[in-house]
């Protein structure tokens, strides 16, 4: 339904606007960087109005199913839907916790992924937290909200996210490294559950954000008074409106929104006190000495790839950027040389355009640790939770999965970002996988015709 046929080669183009996905561009699109060369004219979509509904309107909800649930089903259409997402592949048993912090919308709100102790029969949240969100994902993708929302709804609304709802954290000494993630266009703070969920596992607290810029396909804050939240939906670019310039000023919004989410760490690691203003919130106070400020990176996917390297410009405290088919559009060119960290780029094979790569190798010939690796067989949609969705209607409209299973991706995904690390935040992780010479030799690479091919035994080679 949102995916465009493939025209016959030669054919001639015309470009009636770039399509839109909820997690994403299909391609790096807009302005000069979409699949058709030259200005992209845009249907416009009118904002729609912020609403407010009371706070115990709707909530969170969370549901049980027994542990040895992995495969979490959900409502019957076109075919049984479920969220296949592998379980942890490390050490440790994941919890997560929603946190909002602030009643304005210049606060923080963002999913928290952090190893904990392990409950029976422990609650697990759904991946999709409120009805609102289908409706976003509905306006987002250019249909009617009317019919789509409800069919987003009985399709995945019921599926639920292997994880212990708000479990105990589990204290670390030592410090669990910081991991602050960034989603796409379109997307929400449940989106990259999946790859969220592995890097917990490998002792990490990962904050997966929500931006506020309008950029979500719906998110919201709680004003303080009467407690009502107040809506934020998706807004499109403009009529008559450049866009870059709107991506631009986004863009410069949710980095600053990543470096006030590591002084909120900062905050708590001092003993501040932070409110949590969700009803039953998480105690963020349980997070004090648990945390190593000194090892903090930021990563992101598409339009979070992008926000994560100006995250490095803007904030010091960042060690390094791990950026997944990073939508690199957005970025003014006078910045490039500013960026000082380096930054592992981990794309897939159908997304990136030549622009966009050698956008890249600006960074990558600026710091020798700066490296660019394409994972064969995947599509921009596999560093998602949409790849893990099965069921034939939603595999029908979401297009997610390239020829590289899933479960695969996400490995490859996790182990290189893992072995990038391992190496710039100085900390050791218990990961046969995860060691750096596997990533020492790559480079600057895309693998795959017509660029320079390379590959080691963890990426998948072309095939002959």
């Amino acid at each position: 339904m949102w995916a465009w046929p493939a025209a016959p080669k030669g054919a001639p183009r015309i470009h009636f606007g770039t399509p839109t996905w909820p997690w994403g561009f299909p391609r790096c699109g807009g302005g000069s960087e979409g699949g058709v060369p030259g200005p992209s004219p845009r249907v416009s979509v009118p904002l729609i109005h912020p609403r407010s509904t009371p706070i115990s309107a709707s909530r969170v909800e969370v549901g049980h199913l027994r542990p040895a649930y992995r495969r979490l089903g959900c409502g019957a259409m076109g075919g049984e839907q479920s969220l296949a997402l592998p379980p942890e592949k490390g050490p440790h048993r994941v919890g997560c916790a929603d946190i909002m912090v602030g009643h304005t919308q210049q606060g923080l709100f963002f999913r928290l992924f952090y190893p904990c102790v392990p409950r029976d029969g422990a609650e697990r949240p759904l991946w999709i937290p409120r009805y609102e969100y289908c409706s976003g994902l509905a306006d987002f993708s250019g249909h009617s909200r009317r019919w789509c929302a409800p069919l987003l709804s009985i399709a995945i609304g019921s599926c639920r996210v292997p994880l212990s709802w708000k479990a105990p954290f589990k204290p670390c000494s030592s410090g669990y490294p910081l991991i602050i993630f960034s989603h796409g266009l379109g997307a929400f703070r449940t989106v990259y559950s999946s790859i969220c969920m592995q890097m917990a596992s490998w002792g990490f607290v990962v904050a997966a954000l929500e931006h506020r810029d309008s950029s979500a396909a719906m998110t919201y804050f709680c004003t303080a008074e009467a407690v009502r939240e107040q809506w934020i939906p998706h807004q499109q670019v403009p009529q008559g409106q450049k866009e870059f310039y709107f991506r631009n000023n986004q863009v410069h919004h949710r980095a600053n929104e990543c470096a006030r989410a590591l002084q909120l760490f900062r905050d708590i690691s001092r003993g501040n006190s932070i409110p949590n203003v969700l009803p039953q919130g998480f105690d963020l106070s349980v997070l004090k000495d648990s945390i190593d400020l000194a090892k903090a990176a930021v990563m992101g996917h598409s339009f979070g790839g992008v926000t994560a390297v100006l995250a490095l410009v803007k904030e010091p405290g960042f060690r390094c950027a791990v950026a997944l088919d990073a939508w690199m559009f957005p970025l003014e060119n006078v910045l490039y040389p500013e960026v000082p960290k380096p930054v592992l780029f981990i794309n897939t094979e159908k997304f990136q355009t030549p622009e966009s790569v050698a956008k890249m190798k600006r960074l990558s010939s600026r710091n020798s640790q700066t490296k660019i690796i394409t994972i064969l067989g995947s599509v921009h949609q596999s560093q998602t939770d949409f790849a893990f969705l099965t069921g034939k209607l939603i595999n029908r409209v979401f297009h997610a999965r390239g020829t590289l299973d899933p479960s695969k991706c996400l490995d490859i995904t996790s182990q290189a970002a893992l072995a990038f690390l391992q190496r710039h935040l100085a900390t050791w992780l218990p990961s046969p996988g995860s060691n750096w010479q596997c990533l020492e030799d790559v480079g600057k690479c895309w693998l795959g015709s017509p660029w320079e091919s390379c590959w080691l035994g963890l990426f998948p080679a072309p095939a002959k």
